[in-house]
């Protein structure tokens, strides 16, 4: 039999029952069996018949059965066997790690030389699996208990545990480290799976952590307790390491810090961020940098610090994390010298002024600059822009460098007369900037200097935008005090024309010819009279009937108004805010408010679209995240959107919308009104109304309306009549006006009271005379309110009622209304104005009591209110 020669080349292992035990033993015994088997067919070859044939027969019979047999056992090869197994077993025999293999019994099927070796086995009866080796060592006990458990879940397993002494008995080394690994595993022929341990001694590889570790603390410890401070950001600006220098300059308790709660932007003062961000690498590459900042102590104190910035970016130019050592200013051998105190009371006041400041030189290059200056410029130039020569005119716009360029050649003949140059940003012209370009005189004892000149810029934008709003509002209030001012003229002659064709109709029945011309007449003097209330609308002038209401109600109320108006070919959304506070507005000037701008959506989309109506409630603070927050009020708000998928408006046309007059439809389908009444209707109210439009997309409008607050008093009062009103059903807007168009029709307008008239304009005051007189009344006439006073003495004050025109010469109608309560307190008054009446009633007594009618006016609305002052209604 061979030689086995595996020793030669890796540690024999200890147990391997993979083989087939006992091959060669069967084999002999089979070949003995096939002897016997002959030597029998030899003596009873003549019971068999042919001797030698039978004979022959038989041995090469048992002959080939015994070579087949012996060639399945693998006995005889024909070809060379596969070298896998022996690779395998191979490797495994030569592992540093210990290996045993156990069956579903437990008993060992396999284990190498180095975990005979790691165990202190000599033989086969000296191996026990790691489980009986280890379950009761109290240091790997459970480590071993979890894997076994494991196993029987089929789970495989790892774990390290540490023992006070080695595996290896006799063996005085100290504490060991070792790592267990436990899987199963299935083989051909067996149905229960075999269990696969590795066990590996690890204490050199702990040593080496432990060493490394020790190192690192040692490393961080010198880190913190160096006389500069560090920190490590990442891409975010988030700080991920701070040192504990660092740390106590500026407040911060390391036990409590958390890497990436504090961020740089909350340590860095000022606009010292600017500076910090103006540092940008190339993709791929780092770049150092030296910024001389202030950070902010916790104590709200500024530190002068020097910062030794690196920064990194990624090959795709993004952000990468950054480092950067801090240099106290306010420390050093030098600290208490005039030289460093100087150079730090003008580094902070050089990079904490709100002012840009660079310096250029003779060719208009920049050559150092502030932190507001990266501020503001920071999308325009970088720090680079200093090593670049970058000329400064390429911050400003091209249409102002030559005015920029003008100013430097002054500057550079020393002139001082140089005017501020107003620019925008190349790439945003909605950022404005201001720019003073100042002559810089030579250096000490004549040296020229290196600057020709400092810029100084302010950032105007804000300043713009109020200047607009300004010179907006101002244009506003100018049209609206010119067309109040037409409209209060034109309401007087109108006023004649109404009452002189009501006193033409009382003469004309309508079979006489002139009856339809005079219609005509009151018909074309109401229309205008309707263009003067959208006059006094625009100009915040009208009468107004405020009450409260709730705007979820009137919006479901004039839904299907709506609904009409838009057409089949708009799609009507009303989204209705939850909870809406309440608003006190005008309901009939609030509606047509949202009737005109539904119209004006519809006219926007001719093809059709989408109309949204839409209402929330804002609190102040969220109004102030609105870019027009400036002109909210600090109040709370009822937001009404509607908005439209239209064609939008143009720019330079949606600062005209609310102008009166202005409209772009054809000559003859617009007056130019809607839009100016809205604005002056909402005004009036004490809201406000913006538009915002994008050609193409829509239109929003946005309407702002007070949030009305009832007073305890009023809310306590009204309990009761809100229980009796829910007792009954409410009645309908038709019934309503169809129950007062009754009363109207059967009231006695007539009666005997001395009245007096006081009026300016002559037409109005003769028809309001013959109107009075006709109804039965003893009418005195006056053209002022001194006049008027002087007839009340006259008739020692025996006048029932006095009728007055609110504006007028000499004396006006509130002071007339004064004076006679000096004499009567309780005399009974009525203003007559084209204004409306909160326009005057603000400059009356709180105790006040008088009747007001609107111009123009019929003669039946004169008497009415007449008649209704006298009786106390």
């Amino acid at each position: 039999m061979a030689k086995d020669t595996r020793g030669d080349f890796y540690p024999v292992p200890i147990v391997d029952q993979g083989t087939r035990p006992g091959a060669i033993t069967r084999l002999i015994v089979f070949i003995a069996v096939l002897t016997l088997a002959a030597v029998v067919f030899g003596l009873f070859r003549d019971h068999l018949g042919d001797p030698f044939l039978l004979g022959m027969l038989g041995v090469l019979a048992m002959t080939g059965v015994g070579f087949l047999f012996a060639a399945a056992i693998g006995f005889v090869q024909i070809a060379s066997r596969s070298t896998t197994d022996e690779l395998s077993k191979s490797f495994i025999d030569s592992m540093a790690q210990g290996l045993v293999v156990a069956d579903a019994k437990g008993r060992v099927v396999y284990a190498n030389h180095a975990y005979a070796e790691m165990t202190g086995a000599t033989s086969a009866s000296d191996l026990r699996t790691v489980e009986a080796l280890l379950s009761d060592v109290p240091e790997a006990a459970d480590s071993v208990y979890r894997l076994a458990s494991g196993l029987r879940d089929g789970h495989p397993g790892a774990g390290e545990f540490r023992m006070a002494r080695s595996l290896r008995p006799g063996t005085d080394s100290g504490p060991r480290w070792y790592r267990v690994q436990a899987r199963t595993f299935k083989v051909p022929g067996h149905k229960q799976p075999f269990s696969a341990w590795q066990l590996a001694d690890i204490s050199r590889e702990r040593a080496e952590q432990e060493r490394f570790f020790l190192d690192l603390q040692q490393a961080i410890d010198h880190l913190d307790h160096a006389p500069a401070g560090f920190f490590a950001a990442d891409a975010e600006s988030r700080i991920t390491y701070l040192n504990s220098t660092l740390a106590e300059w500026l407040g911060v308790d390391l036990a409590s810090f958390t890497p990436g709660d504090l961020t740089l932007g909350e340590i860095v003062a000022g606009d010292g961020m600017a500076l910090v961000r103006s540092v940008k690498a190339d993709p791929g590459t780092t770049k150092n940098a030296v910024i001389d900042l202030d950070l902010a102590m916790s104590t709200g104190q500024a530190l002068p610090v020097r910062f030794l910035h690196r920064v990194t970016a990624n090959r795709d130019g993004s952000n990468g994390p950054t480092r950067t050592v801090v240099l106290n200013r306010a420390q050093g051998e030098d600290s208490s010298s005039d030289l460093r105190a100087s150079e730090i009371r003008f580094t902070r006041f050089f990079n904490s002024t709100p002012m840009a400041i660079a310096g250029i030189d003779q060719q208009g290059r920049i050559l150092r600059t502030n932190a507001p200056f990266f501020s503001l410029f920071a999308s325009v130039v970088d720090r680079d822009a200093i090593d670049r020569h970058v000329r400064f005119d390429s911050v400003i716009h091209e249409r102002d460098r030559p005015a920029f360029a003008l100013a430097l050649e002054k500057a550079r003949r020393r002139q001082a007369d140089i005017e501020p140059i107003e620019t925008v940003l190349p790439n945003n012209e909605e950022r404005h900037v201001r720019l003073y370009v100042n002559a810089v005189v030579d250096g000490p004892e004549g040296d020229p200097a290196e600057e020709a000149a400092i810029v100084y810029a302010v950032e105007t934008t804000e300043q713009k935008a109020l200047e607009g709003q300004m010179a907006q509002s101002q244009k506003m209030q100018a049209v609206g005090q010119l067309a109040g001012g037409i409209a209060h003229d034109f309401n007087n002659v109108l006023t004649a024309i109404i009452m002189a064709s009501d006193l033409l109709l009382t003469n004309h029945r309508p079979s006489d010819p002139s009856f339809p011309d005079i219609m005509n007449i009151k018909q074309n003097a109401n229309r205008a009279a309707s263009l003067v209330r959208q006059l006094l609308a625009f100009s915040r002038k009208q009468t107004l009937r405020p009450e409260v209401l709730s705007l979820t109600d009137v919006l479901a109320d004039l839904r299907m108004l709506l609904a009409r108006l838009v057409g089949n070919n708009v799609k009507l959304k009303i989204d209705h805010g939850r909870d809406l506070w309440p608003v006190r507005v005008d309901i009939s000037q609030f509606e047509q408010v949202v009737v005109n701008l539904a119209v004006n959506a519809r006219d926007a989309m001719p093809e059709g679209g989408t109309l949204t109506v839409r209402t929330k409630n804002l609190t102040a603070e969220e109004t102030r995240s609105l870019p027009y927050h400036r002109e909210l009020d600090n109040n709370d708000f009822v937001l009404v959107e509607i908005e439209d998928t239209g064609t939008g408006i143009a720019p330079e046309v949606l600062k005209k919308i609310f102008e009166p007059f202005f409209t772009t439809k054809e000559v003859g389908k617009g007056t130019g009104l809607g839009l100016s009444m809205v604005y002056g209707i909402i005004k009036q109210t004490g809201g406000f109304i913006f538009c915002e439009s994008d050609v193409g997309k829509g239109t929003l409008f946005r309407i702002f309306l007070p949030r009305h607050v009832a007073p305890a008093r009023a809310v306590e009062a009204g309990s009761s009549s809100a229980d009796s009103a829910a007792a009954g059903e409410k009645p309908s807007r038709a019934e309503i006006a169809q129950l007062a168009a009754r009363q109207e029709a059967a009231r006695d307008l007539s009666g005997s009271a001395t009245v007096l008239l006081v009026e300016d304009e002559d037409a109005v005051r003769m028809g309001g005379v013959r109107a009075l007189t006709s109804r039965g009344y003893t009418v005195h006439e006056a053209s002022s309110g001194v006049e008027a006073l002087e007839i009340y003495h006259e008739l020692e004050g025996k006048i029932d009622i006095i009728v007055s025109d609110v504006v007028m010469p000499e004396m006006d109608g509130p002071t007339l209304l004064g004076e006679l309560r000096k004499l009567d307190p309780d005399v009974k008054f009525i203003f007559v104005s084209g204004y409306a009446e909160d326009a005057f009633a603000k400059n009356l007594p709180a105790d006040a009591k008088f009747g007001f009618l609107p111009k123009p006016f019929s003669l039946k609305q004169l008497a009415t209110v007449v008649k209704e002052v006298l009786e106390g209604n």
